[in-house]
């Protein structure tokens, strides 16, 4: 019969060393990795695309046409929005575990879903072009002709659907990746070190013996 190791009273036996998590920290590398970059670029993407012409047309008037164009952001708020939530989430899962890391990472790939449709929906949209048209020309109801649409609305979708990458790994591989360190973070009721006495103040230097007496000490004692 082959003796069994036993454990002194009052040690817990070591943790488990398997194939398994071997293998689950290369994975969770590759993983943060490719969110990071993938999560940040879709951010940029999506605020860059906000800023461009989405879309061009001309205004009809008597003496012909006043052409108009219109930016991501006239046409819809969503996608530069949605990307500073989608940043501002890719950061934060680094500062919570388990459930909040799982709550945010949640959160970065509906805002990646939210970039994505509303650039699909408002590369058809002609709404805001109609408005300034109308602006331009003061008539309500104007309409514009000749309109064309640029290829801006989709490089915002292609950086929601970066986003929604990130924001799937998170959820998915989330609890492998590091946290901040609460090395400096105080805890309460924990133990504290002893408190260092003053040092007695020197009677032959006047200055310390007046910050005794300002501090309510007895620089005699």
């Amino acid at each position: 019969m082959s003796a069994v190791p036993q454990t002194p009273a009052g040690t817990e036996s070591p943790a488990p060393t398997g194939p398994a998590q071997a293998r689950s920290a290369p994975r969770a590398r590759r993983s943060l990795a490719l969110a990071l970059p993938a999560g940040a670029l879709g951010a940029a993407l999506a605020l860059l695309a906000s800023g461009r012409t989405w879309a061009k047309g001309s205004a009809q008037l008597a003496q012909g046409e006043l052409p108009r164009s219109v930016t991501g952001a006239d046409v819809t708020g969503v996608p530069g929005a949605l990307a500073v939530v989608g940043l501002a989430a890719l950061v934060a899962v680094f500062a919570v575990r388990r459930a909040g890391r799982i709550a945010v990472a949640l959160l970065l790939a509906l805002s990646g879903v939210g970039i994505a449709v509303a650039a699909v929906l408002g590369n058809s949209d002609t709404s805001a072009l109609r408005e300034k048209a109308a602006t331009a020309v003061g008539l309500t109801g104007a309409d514009v002709h000749h309109v064309t649409h640029t290829g801006w609305p989709w490089v915002a979708a292609a950086g929601g659907l970066l986003l929604l990458f990130a924001g799937v790994l998170a959820l998915v591989r989330g609890r492998h990746w590091p946290a901040m360190s609460g090395r400096y973070e105080r805890t309460p009721g924990g133990p504290r070190g002893p408190r260092r006495a003053p040092a007695a103040p020197d009677l032959d230097r006047p200055e310390e013996i007046w910050k005794s007496l300002d501090r309510g000490e007895d620089p005699t004692r």
